[in-house]
């Protein structure tokens, strides 16, 4: 039984897809059902149940993966500790969060030799990237629910309601989508029911919606890292300061092995040691 066959089965298992993970393993998908079955064969056992999207390990299978794992993530340590390559680190994650506050987290490591490639994006299209083995790490707003994915709480975000000094109530609303995610989340926890107005202006970027109500266009609900500067400085006030204010938990989520890699494994300690040093944001 070769070494292919156990990486194969581990990327199916850890992914839950052939398809994902064959472009995980940078191979064509019938070369990842041969392989599968030639190891079905040889165990004389089925591995996988067949889904209309994707598959379900067996509990044969769960044994399988239990017991070679560790085996097979030490060995890639290994071989990538003794042959270093310059492999760049594949981080995802929303890109307000990543450009304002992470990259600046990463400096050091970039500065020290690191390579990065950032990805931005919505936390459930990154996961499934995460998944599917197209990256390394991600940080989501959600907590990700994906076989084969590890999640640690790292962060705690905090959304205030902000507008510029010279705006008077009623004020048009400002906001990141149609449907309101941030607005309504401040205003369930805050006032205890869902937001009756509809937004005037819509800007799915939220440095866009910082600009567009530090200009005056109206108010809206931002996560207090990106305007913190701006309350500081007098030209955004809150509108509100309720004695528990919202909370979001960010999530560091990593694929299952991934952390066999140096250079992923150092990543990720040091923006769990950064991020939990830090107020929420």
């Amino acid at each position: 039984m070769s070494l292919d066959l156990l990486r194969t089965f581990l990327a199916v298992h850890r992914t839950g897809s052939i398809t994902a993970a064959a472009q995980t393993l940078g191979l064509s998908q019938p070369a990842v059902t041969a392989q599968v079955k030639s190891l079905e064969s040889a165990l004389d056992r089925p591995l996988f149940d067949r889904l209309p999207r994707g598959v379900a390990p067996t509990p044969a299978a769960d044994e399988l993966a239990r017991r070679v794992a560790p085996a097979l993530d030490a060995l890639d340590g290994v071989v990538e500790s003794e042959l270093p390559s310059d492999e760049a680190v594949h981080l995802g994650g929303p890109a307000e969060f990543l450009c304002e506050v992470v990259m600046p987290m990463l400096a050091p490591l970039v500065r020290d030799g690191l390579r990065l490639r950032f990805t931005l994006g919505l936390s459930d299209d990154l996961l499934a990237d995460l998944a599917a083995g197209r990256l390394d790490l991600v940080l989501s707003t959600i907590r990700p629910r994906l076989r084969g994915v590890r999640a640690d709480p790292v962060y705690d975000e905090e959304f205030v309601l902000v507008a510029a000094p010279f705006v008077e109530e009623p004020a048009p609303l400002v906001a990141y989508a149609e449907d309101l995610p941030i607005v309504r989340r401040y205003w369930r926890t805050v006032y205890g029911r869902r937001p009756s107005m509809a937004a005037q202006v819509v800007i799915p970027d939220l440095r866009g919606v910082l600009s567009a109500v530090r200009a005056g266009m109206g108010v809206s609900v931002l996560p207090a890292y990106l305007c913190r500067g701006d309350l500081a400085a007098g030209t955004l006030v809150r509108l509100a300061v309720p004695e528990e204010p919202p909370i979001n938990t960010g999530y560091l989520a990593v694929r299952s092995g991934a952390e066999a890699r140096p250079a992923v494994a150092r990543v990720r300690a040091h923006l769990v040691k950064e991020l939990r040093a830090a107020p929420p944001y």
